[in-house]
């Protein structure tokens, strides 16, 4: 055990994260007047309902948003731009290369300080950074220069909407090794890192192969790839950073797989029975998006699911956390495990804590 977290938590976690980056998510596969668009046009109308269940549940959540999405304007995107940015080697993956409107009113697909506030009005949401341009640590040239200068630029726009950045989700999950030490000089205190198995290793986008991909969707029908469960003390990493480690991505809903729909939601169920039983972190995510087609189908998946959180609380004591409170109750752990004292220095409410 770590001995940073000797005294855990007496209780499991439900985290969830979404990764909110609109069309500069998915810019090199889709074209904004694509058929994609409906897609992320209805995120649009997906959040405010989403935020709606995560109040009638009591949910806390950490939104990842890319700040380009925080500009209120191109001149304001464009003066906080680093300098120094990734040269990479597929030109598509280019953000900087993205044509855009001048604001949210005519480009709602690049923009979005108006759902960012949304987002930031409801109790216990977390803002949290996905880089400040969709930024690919995994790709050819890339450089730790460049990652700093996006860093630099993400922190610096969203500051200036008096949000205090604390999280990061690496966009498509590239986390890399050695760029530790720069989120902790920016303020980062902890990263949604990958499952610790061999589908889901972080790597560059050319090596996301068939035989990569397959695996990982039977996995969310049917385990391939082991228990789901984070533990406490799994958290702090060596390098003074927590690592809220993902366990399950929430597929969208599918009509082709429709039938398939009850496996998949008893592969979620049992990863979070299994993490109140345990005293584990379950660490579910997805992106707005992938809400804006089929969207009360998916709705209704996401309800059922906090059902089953909802039934886990109330047998177990299981908690809804976002990833900075987890950061906080391990960066406290010293204190007594379960205690106010510990969930106030967490930023958990008293009355949260059942």
């Amino acid at each position: 055990m770590n001995p940073r977290c000797a005294q855990s938590p007496d209780f499991g976690a439900l985290v969830i994260s979404l990764d909110f980056e609109l069309h500069w998510g998915v810019r090199d596969n889709c074209a904004p007047d694509g058929p994609y668009r409906g897609n992320l046009l209805g995120a649009r109308q997906a959040i405010p309902r989403i935020l709606d269940l995560f109040e009638e549940f009591e949910i806390a959540a950490t939104w990842a948003a890319v700040g380009f999405l925080f500009a209120k304007s191109r001149r304001e995107r464009e003066r906080l731009s680093p300098a120094v940015r990734p040269q990479y080697a597929d030109l598509r993956l280019d953000p900087y290369r993205e044509p855009t409107g001048a604001g949210e009113d005519d480009d709602p697909l690049h923009y979005a300080p108006g759902m960012i506030e949304q987002i930031r009005s409801r109790p216990r949401q977390e803002i949290a950074t996905h880089t400040f341009s969709h930024y690919y640590c995994l790709e050819p040239g890339e450089t730790h220069e460049a990652f700093a200068a996006d860093l630099r630029s993400a922190v610096a726009i969203a500051h200036d909407r008096g949000v205090e950045l604390r999280s990061i989700v690496f966009p498509r999950n590239q986390f890399r090794p050695g760029y530790e030490e720069l989120l902790r000089e920016f303020g980062i205190v902890c990263y949604r890192g990958n499952e610790p198995t061999w589908m889901y290793r972080p790597r560059p986008r050319s090596r996301e192969t068939l035989a990569v991909r397959a695996p990982r969707l039977l996995d969310h029908y049917v385990s391939l790839s082991g228990p789901k469960v984070t533990r406490w003390d799994e958290i702090p990493q060596p390098n003074g950073l927590c690592n809220v480690r993902s366990s399950m991505f929430l597929r969208p809903f599918s009509t082709r797989w429709r039938s398939f729909e009850p496996l998949r939601l008893r592969r979620i169920a049992d990863g979070l029975q299994a993490a109140a039983e345990q005293r584990g972190i379950f660490h579910l995510w997805w992106h707005p998006h992938n809400f804006g087609a089929h969207t009360e189908e998916n709705l209704q998946f996401l309800r059922n699911i906090l059902q089953v959180f909802f039934a886990c609380r109330r047998t177990h004591g299981m908690q809804s956390l976002s990833m900075g409170e987890v950061a906080g109750l391990v960066r406290n752990a010293g204190d007594a495990a379960g205690t106010a004292e510990q969930h106030a220095a967490a930023g958990i409410p008293v009355e949260q804590v059942r």
